[in-house]
């Protein structure tokens, strides 16, 4: 518990000026998928070793996943 909770919060300081509605449906997301987005993290950090930027590798790999997260979101 208090894991999750430390988690919500650093998500929630990185998700400021989205509407705590969405928020929450992205909370929940991670809480039930959470190997699927520690894959995501780590496909990001790859990148961003590699030389890209933070928004550009994480631009990318949301691209490359987008389908399953629309499966998710629904």
């Amino acid at each position: 518990m208090f894991k999750n909770f430390l988690m919500r919060k650093m998500l929630a300081s990185q998700l400021k000026g989205v509407p705590q509605d969405q928020q929450e449906k992205i909370f929940g997301m991670i809480e039930k998928n959470p190997d699927f987005f520690k894959n995501i993290a780590e496909k990001i950090q790859q990148k961003i070793s590699g030389g890209k930027s933070q928004m550009d590798a994480t631009m990318e790999v949301m691209r490359e996943n987008e389908a399953t997260i629309k499966e998710m979101m629904k």
